[in-house]
């Protein structure tokens, strides 16, 4: 059986974002963000969006692009120190933040790429981030129902690919980047060369072709990815 060629021209493959859809978007600060689809993501236009992201890059980088567009509603992150713009929106109300501590909002992303519901935590509690969630009791223990996320798309940043949509990724680009590829319904993926079917070892795969749904090559990289050269 032939394996298919999942690369798209990047603005086809954006169109199928809709307004209030919940993205995914890689990345560990500038490692891992995908910078050109976010800016294809900004000419399609969806609003009312839910971006879940590790950090909300810095100005005029990444996913402040949305952010001063207008286009997100929500944001489901860690930490925004690193973007006054993110701040801003967020204390005007323009913008609903949900903070997580890091290892929660990585495990709540595997655990919805694996099938599972929620995950249980003891991080948080007596704390704002555990106002308004379920606490149970097991084993005298009390912990905080975490429940699982997934989204509609995930967009994804590697550094290479074969024509199937076989990853790989570099450095801190791992942090993320793989466990949203196993939990949205599509994942668009950027990549930094595309290789013919057969070039990508089996070893250096780190997310196997069979979650990507779309491929796009960058060739020359844009200077917001100037961080990871390499």
């Amino acid at each position: 059986m032939k394996l298919p060629d999942k690369r798209r021209a990047i603005h086809d493959a954006i169109a199928e974002i809709k307004d209030g859809d919940t993205v995914m978007i890689g990345g560990f600060g500038v490692p891992g963000t995908p910078m050109t689809l976010i800016h294809a993501l900004v000419d399609h236009g969806a609003r009312n969006l839910t971006l879940i992201k590790n950090d909300a890059n810095e100005p005029g980088m990444g996913i402040d692009h949305l952010l001063q567009s207008g286009q997100v509603a929500r944001l489901i992150t860690t930490h925004l120190g690193l973007n006054c713009n993110a701040i801003a929106l967020m204390n005007s109300g323009k913008l609903a933040v949900e903070f997580n501590a890091q290892g929660i909002l990585a495990e709540r992303i595997r655990a919805g790429g694996a099938g599972i519901g929620a995950i249980l935590s003891d991080i948080g509690i007596g704390t704002e981030l555990a106002d308004g969630k379920q606490v149970v009791e097991m084993q005298g223990k009390v912990y905080v129902v975490e429940p699982a996320l997934r989204a509609d798309v995930a967009l994804i940043h590697a550094d290479r690919a074969d024509s199937f949509g076989n990853l790989a990724y570099v450095a801190t680009a791992r942090n993320f980047n793989p466990l949203m590829a196993t939990a949205a319904d599509c994942v668009i993926a950027e990549a930094e060369r595309v290789l013919p079917l057969g070039q990508l070892r089996a070893d250096d795969v780190h997310t196997p072709g069979v979650f990507v749904d779309h491929l796009t090559e960058l060739g020359e990289l844009s200077k917001e990815y100037a961080v990871v050269r390499r």
